[in-house]
């Protein structure tokens, strides 16, 4: 298995998940976070430095499951930054 191309966020991160959980994650403040279906190959490193360049955000933390449907990793943003906000910026509504 090769290795990611880290040079292009968009071959990482592929789409974000809309589901009623990652609703809930996104509009509680304690929380502050987005999931994503990610690359395979993708890393928590290359999942962090992906969606910073993509959305010009900061991220605190990385967490990566992979499930029957794919790699899926939940993004945690830093403080300044509203995952509700950025989900709208994404056209999660």
């Amino acid at each position: 298995m090769g290795r990611v191309d880290s040079s292009n966020p968009y071959s990482i991160i592929l789409h974000p998940v809309y589901k009623e959980k990652t609703m809930l994650m996104r509009d509680n403040p304690k929380e502050n976070k987005l999931e994503f279906i990610v690359d395979m190959r993708a890393t928590r490193s290359d999942v962090k430095k992906a969606i910073e360049k993509m959305l010009d955000v900061r991220v605190d933390s990385v967490n990566i499951r992979i499930t029957k449907n794919g790699k899926r990793a939940v993004v945690k943003f830093a403080k300044g930054y509203s995952a509700e906000d950025i989900g709208i910026r994404l056209g999660i509504t």
